[in-house]
């Protein structure tokens, strides 16, 4: 079983970044491959980035891309979603993931385990 917890969500002006942050409580945590997904209001979790257990493979919506970075430091057990350029569609519960796959993928029933998510809201 793995713990994750997600923080670092708050609210932003649009054009402005954030850096969320997800914190895994198992040792093997090196081991999965992590995601970040998001869910608005009223609509399905839609996937947002993935990165493979060693960092070296990573893998974006388009929505996102070339705005947002996925990283992860194993030795800290944790994967970072870095958001720039946001924007107010970009409003939503973000939500980490961790998946027993060795290459990231986007399908949310790839991810066994999940965090409680944290609020990201763009509004000027």
């Amino acid at each position: 079983q793995v713990h994750l917890g997600e923080s670092g969500g708050g609210l932003v002006l649009p054009g402005g970044s954030l850096r969320l942050s997800c914190a895994a409580s198992e040792r093997t945590f090196s081991l999965y491959t992590m995601a970040w997904f998001r869910q608005a209001p009223g609509k399905e979790r839609d996937f947002v980035a993935a990165i493979s257990w060693s960092g070296g493979s990573t893998y974006y919506a388009n929505s996102v891309k070339g705005r947002f970075t996925i990283s992860r430091d194993n030795a800290k057990n944790t994967v970072y979603l870095q958001m720039n350029s946001l924007k107010p569609e970009d409003t939503a519960v973000y939500y980490c993931a961790a998946s027993g796959l060795r290459s990231p993928t986007p399908v949310v029933n790839d991810y066994l385990y999940w965090g409680q998510g944290t609020q990201v809201s763009v509004s000027s």
